[in-house]
């Protein structure tokens, strides 16, 4: 269908009529500056010829070029252009002078779409002596098809708008190697009135033996031929080339100097030295998501970029990173650290800055060869904690009752509502995991600051706070001072002082999009975050349909889906859960667990190919658990009377008044004994089907699932023993393994394809930008009060959930 458009486009846009060869240049006249046909080398002439090659332009770029009669003219320009372009937009201008007079082409292009295929539309107009020079105002669409990242081929079509003449020029390059090393080219241009054999045409190559040294060699069926030079400098380029006769007579020189975009060169592939510290700032609240406009935001995808990035640049001997400010829970904490280790264990340095510090954070900073702190910070190594609060009293007390609908050891979502304090059984389970939680922060701390076991629990029973004076005595941290100080740190660990830079600049982010034709392999990173809803939260009913559109994509070659949910409706959980398994077989399917995957989040992830976890997860929970809201009394202190006819038995189970104001109702009357034992069953049923599943997708015996399920938490270092888990890592493991099944080679470029798509900005946040007015950051909701309204909407159902306090842990 795509390509009978493009064939349909060019049809319409030279027809018959337009048969006879005025007001437009011939195509060899267009690109005399040219050292190759448009695809061959770089983005040609900045879609000048063929306006789709803008969607390979990935910086702003200018280049200049002139031409002069003989070869001993250097600067006579009788013949020059100037070729401006940013991503996706040109401006160029092309100045031909005469005996007799001049003109100036002039044309606005754009190009749109992706590197596998791109269509670009251009606009000219000229100025001068238009009628000496038979000039005429004119349209040219363009289309650029990289299948492979060997083969490209261009088309495009030029009409004359207010004279007959136009052409259609097609263009072929082979990439043998599948790199800039070599590339093979021919172009075909054909006017109206001209049959297929009088068609204009050369051929040629483009040699690339060393990066940003570029030599060419073109035939043309004129039998003339030219020899050219694209040397790169970074930022800066030169080209030159000379345009012979067969028979050796020569006919003209050009020459053009470049500046802005980068190129790959020499310097930086040989000689590039470690010279520079990446500066990191972490303020604010690392998250999964950011906006396309208006969103400087640090997430967990973008952090993994850029110290990978960092790792692989050889221009960056280490990273300097501001934690002044930073708000993220533990598991995040703990993946940014884990990415700073292996940066770290290419040779590479890292140096932290705190201000005040509690256990999650030192444990992030302790990973950096040095840490510095605020003269006036301070340290809490206090442990690590987890409790609940309960709310049966207040219950009680406004005329609300509950009843609890427990019938595994484990499960105790309900417990908030039902008791007073933890139930022995939950109280192991809290246990396990702070045990969890300090056992990893404690192996993790004591490698990085040579400490011993026993001198670290010293250090966390010993004091509540440390004053900096006192950390740096004990070894905590290195030395004392403000951010700026860190310079000087800098220079004592490296030996000389390194200049600072910002991720912009980092080599992946600035290569030309040229090293590869062709879209690179796309792995879809899918996100289910928050409780498991058909409408809230994760939104299933949206998320399964965004999920069949993932699997169903053949330009799809593997999902990863971060999964950050403590559960919730069991529908919502299997609508997603049933999606995803589509893909086995199909495409590999990786599960990234990130703070908190239990219960329904756990119920996402049980179908796929890995389950990849922290330690730090929260993962498990593998059971059922519901729980019944009614009236006990508030309804009459609040002076509310309700009335109702019915028929059924038990039609008047759900009725009951509503909270004003926020909608919610609360039954009138607790279940009876025959309703309670229904309940049961249910979710005694569904508890079933819930082992079935996760035995299934996991592998194992429902006995094996049953006997680490019951609703059961585990921390993801014990998951993993217990067959839970696959794979300890963060989502930057989970991507590994994504790579690795669809055979990327480390280093090979992917295209992360973000699933929901990102919205476009954030409304509150732009205004206060614009205003000064309210802040920036999005108000939080009481997630207290969003969950009562949420278990109250659900009452009576069997609920594959985690306690409430889980969710103010994934935030």
């Amino acid at each position: 269908m795509k390509h009978s458009a493009v064939l349909l486009s060019l049809c319409l846009l030279v027809s018959p009529a337009a048969f006879a060869q005025e007001g437009l240049p011939s195509y060899s006249q267009r690109n005399i500056f040219q050292l190759a046909s448009a695809g061959a080398l770089r983005t040609g002439l900045y879609g000048y010829e063929n306006p789709a090659l803008l969607a390979y332009q990935r910086q702003p770029d200018l280049y200049f070029a002139w031409t002069g009669a003989t070869a001993s003219h250097l600067n006579d320009f009788d013949h020059w252009g100037l070729f401006m372009a940013a991503p996706s937009f040109s401006f160029s201008a092309v100045h031909e002078q005469r005996s007799d007079g001049s003109v100036t082409d002039y044309r606005l292009s754009t190009g749109f779409g992706n590197r596998g295929f791109s269509s670009g539309l251009a606009f000219g107009w000229s100025g001068g002596e238009r009628d000496h020079y038979d000039r005429s105002s004119i349209v040219a669409l363009g289309f650029l098809a990289r299948p492979l990242p060997t083969l490209s081929l261009g088309l495009t079509g030029t009409k004359a708008l207010y004279a007959p003449g136009a052409e259609v020029t097609a263009d072929l390059a082979i990439r043998p190697f599948s790199t800039p090393v070599l590339a093979l080219f021919g172009d075909y241009a054909l006017h109206n009135g001209q049959t297929w054999s009088d068609g204009a045409w050369s051929a040629g190559a483009v040699l690339e033996a060393l990066p940003g040294v570029r030599l060419t060699g073109r035939y043309f069926d004129t039998k003339t031929f030219s020899v050219g030079l694209d040397l790169s400098l970074g930022r800066l380029g030169f080209t030159s080339q000379t345009v012979q006769e067969r028979d050796g007579g020569h006919l003209y020189n050009t020459h053009g100097i470049r500046l802005g975009a980068y190129d790959r060169n020499i310097f930086d592939a040989y000689f590039r030295k470690a010279e520079s510290y990446l500066d990191l700032d972490l303020k604010g609240r690392i998250g999964y998501r950011r906006f396309l406009w208006f969103d400087n935001s640090n997430t967990l995808s973008n952090l993994i970029d850029v110290i990978d990035a960092a790792q692989y640049d050889e221009g960056i001997a280490g990273i300097a990173i501001n934690t002044s400010g930073l708000e993220a829970n533990r598991e995040l904490m703990w993946e940014i650290r884990d990415k700073l280790r292996t940066f770290r264990a290419a040779g590479k340095h890292v140096v932290i800055y705190v201000d005040r510090a509690g256990m999650e954070l030192y444990h992030l900073a302790s990973v950096a060869d040095r840490i510095v702190m605020d003269p006036l910070g301070g340290l809490s190594l206090s442990g690590y904690v987890l409790g609940r609060t309960y709310l049966k009293g207040l219950l009680e007390k406004v005329g609300i009752g509950y009843d609890e609908l427990r019938y595994f050891k484990y499960k105790s979502a309900s417990e908030t509502f039902s008791r007073e304090n933890m139930s022995d059984a939950d109280r192991e389970q809290w246990q396990g995991l702070v045990d969890a939680f300090y056992r990893q922060a404690r192996e993790e701390i004591c490698a990085s600051r040579n400490f011993s076991a026993t001198r670290f629990d010293s250090l966390v029973n010993a004091g509540v706070v440390y004053l900096p004076t006192d950390a740096v005595a004990r070894g905590l941290v290195d030395t004392l001072g403000r951010w700026e100080s860190v310079k000087d740190v800098i220079t004592r660990l490296e030996g000389k002082e390194k200049r600072r830079t910002g991720a912009g600049s980092l080599m992946a982010f600035q290569r030309p999009y040229d090293e590869r034709w062709g879209e690179p392999p796309k792995i879809a990173l899918v996100y289910a975050l928050g409780a498991c809803d058909m409408d809230a939260g994760i939104n299933a009913r949206r998320l399964s349909k965004e999920i069949e559109k993932v699997v169903n994509d053949k330009d799809i070659r593997a999902i990863v889906l971060r999964v950050d949910s403590p559960g919730g409706d069991a529908l919502a959980s299997d609508y997603v859960a049933e999606a995803l398994k589509k893909a086995k077989g199909n495409k590999p399917v990786i599960v990234s667990q990130g703070d908190v995957a239990a219960s329904g989040g756990y119920w996402l992830s049980m179908y796929a190919d890995t389950i990849v976890a922290s330690p730090a997860t929260i993962t498990g929970s593998i059971g059922v658990i519901g729980g019944w809201f009614y009236n006990k009394g508030l309804k009459e202190w609040m002076g509310i009377t309700t009335d109702k006819v019915q028929v059924g038995d038990h039609a008047d189970l759900p009725f009951g008044f509503k909270f004003p104001l926020i909608g919610i109702g609360l039954p009138d009357r607790d279940l009876s004994p025959e309703e309670r034992a229904q309940l049961q069953s249910t979710i005694v049923a569904l508890y079933k089907d819930f082992l079935s599943k996760v035995a299934t997708g996991r592998k194992l015996d429902v006995a094996q699932v049953d006997s680490v399920g019951q609703g059961r938490v585990w921390s993801g270092y014990d998951g993993k023993s217990r067959g839970l888990v696959d794979l300890l890592g963060g989502l930057d493991a989970a991507l590994r393994v994504a790579r690795e099944r669809i055979g990327v080679r480390e280093g090979e470029e992917v295209t992360i394809v973000e699933v929901p798509p990102p919205g476009l900005f954030n409304v509150q946040a732009l205004f206060a930008s614009l205003t000064g007015l309210g802040s920036e950051t999005p108000a939080e909701p009481d997630l207290m009060l969003e969950q009562i309204k949420f278990r109250l909407k659900h009452t009576g159902e069997p609920m594959p959930m985690l306690p409430l306090e889980f969710l103010e842990m994934s935030r």
